[in-house]
């Protein structure tokens, strides 16, 4: 699978449910108040709802309304049922992940949008087919990485990992963004941990996003995602070494 190199980024994350949707959805949202043509890409989605033909991945769905993306079939080119990391969900409902699919809808997207935001599932290591992981996906688009995380106990771990694996495998790691910090009652890791990170990675920490009311991935309600986007993140680290940052 050979694609071109074009502006973009790609979301990853330190685990499945940590908030990628959210944040590549807020990218989205800022992006497009700014006047850049963004596009968006759910390569690849599990837990997808609907009939066998016409299944539908919230997150793509979400993702999709948030760029105001045309072309749904390349936003989300492979999608299963099964709650599963995708190449277990292929086994057991017998169908293979695509992944020339994958590589034709990227490059047809590209020819749309100015800059493509692509949200992984789960985190690198998540395999997409044998002996194909997430990370060979994001070295095939040739894309720099944002790292989402939890902020609570345990996220030191699971984002060192993530960022040394993100380093052994050469990618550009733009920054790490902070998820669904507590509006109260912070507990004393969630208060601690990116700073800490941040000493022990030398990774920026973009910033961190709230609890968000009236924010739901399912019913594609965004609250106030773009104004806090807009607040809260250091958006133009996320655009260096771009045309885009304006």
């Amino acid at each position: 699978m050979t694609v071109s190199s074009k502006q973009g980024v790609f979301i990853t994350g330190t685990d499945t449910a940590v908030g990628k949707t959210v944040v590549a959805a807020g990218l989205a949202l800022v992006l497009k108040e700014r006047g850049i043509k963004v596009g968006v890409m759910k390569p690849v989605a599990t837990d997808c709802h609907g009939a066998e033909k016409r299944l539908v991945s919230y997150d793509a769905a979400f993702l999709m309304e948030a760029a105001e993306n045309e072309f749904p079939p390349l936003i989300c080119p492979s999608r299963f049922r099964s709650a599963l990391a995708p190449h277990v969900a292929s086994i057991l409902e017998r169908k293979d992940v695509d992944l020339e699919r994958i590589s034709r809808a990227y490059c047809e997207l590209q020819k749309h949008y100015d800059f493509i935001i692509v949200e992984g599932i789960g985190g690198l290591l998540v395999p997409i087919a044998k002996d194909y992981f997430v990370s060979n996906l994001i070295r095939e688009f040739h894309l720099p990485v944002v790292i989402v995380a939890r902020s609570g106990l345990g996220s030191i771990n699971h984002t060192l990992l993530t960022v040394d694996a993100a380093i052994i495998r050469g990618f550009d790691i733009r920054g790490i963004i902070f998820n669904r910090i507590p509006n109260v009652n912070y507990s004393l890791a969630e208060i601690t941990n990116p700073k800490v990170i941040h000493d022990l990675s030398g990774v920026s920490v973009l910033g961190s996003i709230p609890d968000i009311d009236d924010l739901d991935v399912e019913s594609c309600r965004f609250g106030k995602l773009k104004e806090i986007f807009q607040e809260r993140i250091q958006i133009d680290k996320i655009l260096a070494d771009t045309t885009l940052i304006v």
